[in-house]
């Protein structure tokens, strides 16, 4: 396969989506065009259409190509469970949990096999490949071992193009740096710059500079874009998603968890003009929100245990006729009376630990084999019906409730009673129906007009357009196209 490789100096600088462009370009060029990238971290995962996981930047990048996600673009994946341990995702499916040290012992051998694998499974339907890397691939310490930078270029035999976060200040040392320590740095074949905001004039002597102290090009620098609409990966992404509370918008508390996951479910909400979302990290920062929101984690109880210190319980008691209590996934989890973990499938084994107590009755009990599905089906508020769809991942198993807040083909899930609503499905709020359903009674107790009606828009195509526009497309095209 033809292909390229994009590396970063760093993480957060912007690699996934670079990567979501290109793969838009080259489809829309008429390419057979696959995303790819070999082991992935994130406890952001994406459900395939025959329920198997993949890092969720790999499921957005395959929807910008056209084309259906499978676990070939993705053939590691890391779930952290805590600070030490990861669950190891292989091919969409968990094999073991181990420690850095385990993995890269234990793993490293299988990985590559995995790696290659993948990589041949994909060349018999795809004649071009763009590559994500990780983090940096000037990690010293980790390069002997390397699954997901140089090393993997050299298996596909691409260049590759490093990528650098303006924004943050220190690019040139930054990109200087990476290529110092990177191994095979003759297989970097150009520069891009990420993030800029401001007048360009303004760094043309920087490009000048970067171009003759390294001698590989610039190949573009891309302006900043926030209205994008593409979901974010990385968990350093979370700190974007804030807008600050104001009068005239619907206020919407959401807990940050020590091991908050999926944190994308709560993207659509954040899209909304009229909403305000803000991260709680601490009890008495809840205030008297609209929504309050406990996401999903990674470690349920150990979460659960953080915020019961904190007087969470009590707090939910006196707001649960006052806002409204979302819990999604894990978070809903919580909110019943009893969780049961006896193995330490959830990270925290424990026989018996008690919930937030909004669900009566509500019990979860945590098994080896996760529930891995998506599906869709319809709700219904304020007399409103709407569809929804979207996955569910998660250990925990929760009996049907006699109050269901989604009704499938083949049974119920969730919960809905008063201001108390839980699901286990992620991208609850993604469909624009259900999302509106739910904030239009909000809306209307705050006296906030009704939104315009959305105008579908291509967001990959924007976002690859913004990138094309800002790049110079003929010279990476001619990259992918003659390096072999």
């Amino acid at each position: 396969m033809k292909g390229i490789m994009i590396q970063g100096t760093s993480s957060d600088v912007g690699k996934s989506m670079i990567c979501t462009a290109l793969c838009r370009i080259l489809a829309d060029e008429g390419r057979k065009v696959a995303p790819f990238k070999s082991q992935n971290m994130s406890n952001n995962s994406y459900v395939t259409v025959l329920g198997e996981e993949i890092g969720r930047a790999q499921g957005v990048q395959a929807e910008a190509a056209g084309i259906i996600a499978t676990v070939d673009m993705n053939p590691i994946l890391l779930k952290p469970e805590s600070s030490m341990k990861s669950q190891v995702i292989l091919f969409g499916k968990k094999t073991l949990v181990l420690d850095g040290m385990d993995y890269r012992q234990r793993f490293y051998e299988n990985g590559k096999a995995a790696i290659a694998q993948a990589l041949a499974n994909l060349e018999k339907t795809f004649t071009h490949v763009v590559i994500e890397g990780a983090g940096s691939p000037a990690e010293v310490n980790l390069n002997d071992r390397d699954l997901v930078n140089m090393a993997v270029a050299e298996y596909a035999d691409v260049p590759v193009i490093l990528v650098a976060d303006i924004e943050r200040g220190g690019v040139f040392a930054s990109i200087i740096g990476t290529l110092a320590l990177v191994p095979n740095p003759e297989r970097v074949k150009g520069l891009l710059i990420n993030k800029f905001r401001g007048d360009i004039r303004l760094f043309e002597d920087g490009i000048r500079f970067l171009e003759e102290y390294t001698g590989l090009p610039v190949f573009g620098v891309i302006p900043y874009l926030p209205d994008h609409r593409i979901e974010q990966e990385d968990s350093l992404g979370v700190r974007e998603l804030v807008r600050q509370t104001r009068e005239n918008a619907v206020d919407v508390a959401v807990l940050k968890h020590p091991y908050l996951s999926n944190f994308t479910d709560l993207e659509p909400l954040f899209m909304e003009q009229d909403v305000a979302l803000r991260w709680i990290e601490k009890v008495e920062e809840i205030g008297q929100p609209d929504i309050l929101v406990i996401p999903g984690t990674k470690s349920t109880i150990a979460d659960l245990r953080y915020w019961k210190q904190q007087g969470l319980a009590e707090k939910l008691q006196s707001l649960q006729h006052e806002c409204w209590i979302v819990g999604l996934c894990g978070g809903y989890q919580m909110m019943g009376e009893l969780l049961r973990d006896p193995s330490g499938f959830d990270g925290t084994a424990v026989d018996i630990e008690e919930g937030l107590g909004l669900i009566a009755g509500m019990e979860t009990v945590f098994m080896e084999e996760k529930l891995v599905a998506r599906r869709s089906g319809k709700v219904r508020f304020s007399g409103q019906e709407a569809a929804v769809e979207g996955y569910e991942i998660h250990a925990g198993r929760t009996a049907e409730s006699s109050l269901p807040l989604i009704h499938f083909e083949n049974g119920t899930e969730g919960y809905l009673s008063g201001k108390i609503l839980g699901t286990h499905l992620h991208g609850f709020f993604a469909h624009a129906e259900c999302r509106n359903a739910f904030l239009a009674p909000i809306r209307k107790s705050r006296n906030l007009p009704e939104p315009e009606a959305a105008v579908e828009v291509d967001r990959y195509g924007l976002w690859a357009e913004h990138v094309k526009a800002h790049i110079d497309w003929p010279a990476v095209r001619q990259l992918i196209e003659v390096f072999k």
